[in-house]
């Protein structure tokens, strides 16, 4: 797969095959590509635990919220839950600020995965304190996101963007709809 390809295939995916288990060795592989990405001044302060059995998986569920412009869903149904996580957080040991490095390093798991065949959401709508008491995580670490991981099952296209109306939507056969601005409107000296 080229890098284009690659990068028309990494969406935002929010409904998983949950009898294909993504693993933790691949999570793990995951983490190591962001681990080896940019950081600014090379300070490195992000920090990640991964999650893929399924009682740890449904410890987490419930501290994530799901696509903000459909309100009428309540996010996956049972058996299209992600089937690993990868939370990302922020050592304040190290740095009290994350600049772009959180962005960098959840772009590159999600192009990661979705090389594998796998696909996520990066999800930053958090019950922090929620996931915090849940997986005991110690107050030095600041939770920055949530990468929801798992086989995708769903069907996502782009739409254009029309009276700058940017909410994305589903049909009533779940396929998801992501309208996107034009090329002649994002880049300002064409």
């Amino acid at each position: 797969m080229d890098f284009s390809e690659l990068v028309l295939r990494n969406r935002s995916y929010r409904r998983f095959d949950e009898s294909d288990r993504i693993g933790r060795e691949r999570l793990v592989k995951l983490v190591d590509l962001a681990r080896i990405g940019p950081s600014a001044t090379n300070r490195q302060p992000l920090k990640y635990l991964v999650y893929d059995s399924p009682a740890d998986c449904e410890r987490i569920f419930p501290a994530t919220a799901w696509a903000g412009y459909l309100k009428e869903w309540p996010g996956p149904s049972p058996g299209e839950h992600p089937t690993g996580y990868i939370i990302m957080l922020l050592d304040s040991g190290i740095k009290d600020i994350f600049g772009a490095d959180h962005g960098i390093a959840a772009q590159t798991i999600m192009l990661g995965a979705t090389e594998m065949g796998y696909g996520g959401c990066m999800i930053g709508s958090i019950k922090r304190e929620m996931l915090r008491r849940e997986l005991e995580i110690d107050s030095q670490y600041e939770i920055v996101l949530v990468l929801a991981l798992g086989r995708p099952v769903e069907r996502i296209v782009f739409d254009k963007v029309l009276n700058d109306d940017i909410k994305y939507w589903r049909e009533p056969d779940g396929t998801h709809h992501v309208p996107k601005r034009s090329l002649e409107e994002v880049l300002l000296n064409l």
